[in-house]
């Protein structure tokens, strides 16, 4: 399966899927049209380990809903991430057996190289 969870409206996504998405093989889900379901954040929980590497602080809700100043766990990011859609860090790049979070350099590169390669 090769699948990029993003945003249509974020340019940033936009970029990384016109450099990873070069033969347009890729599943694309925007989060904000149609949520992510439970299942589906389970599934890259199982990939990645845990539901923080999965959370974006840079999310303007982040610190207009207080939670710089709390201490959070597991549950609270899984929660947090279902109830809204900004806190996933973008995007989410599935390839085959491989998840790629987030929009650094290095990530993305390992992302188009595991793209090459499958």
């Amino acid at each position: 399966m090769k699948k990029i969870y993003h945003l249509s409206s974020c340019t940033t996504c936009k970029r990384i899927i016109k450099q990873v998405n070069t033969h347009n093989e890729f599943t694309l889900h925007d989060i904000k049209a149609e949520p992510l379901t439970a299942a589906q954040l389970e599934a890259m929980h199982q990939v990645t380990g845990s539901y923080e590497s999965l959370f974006s602080r840079k999310s303007m809700k982040y610190r207009a809903m207080g939670l710089h100043e709390q201490k959070l766990s597991e549950n609270d990011y899984q929660r947090l991430i279902l109830e809204e859609y900004t806190f996933l860090k973008r995007p989410v790049i599935v390839v085959e057996e491989e998840i790629f979070v987030g929009n650094d350099a290095k990530t993305i590169e390992a992302a188009k190289k595991a793209n090459d390669l499958a």
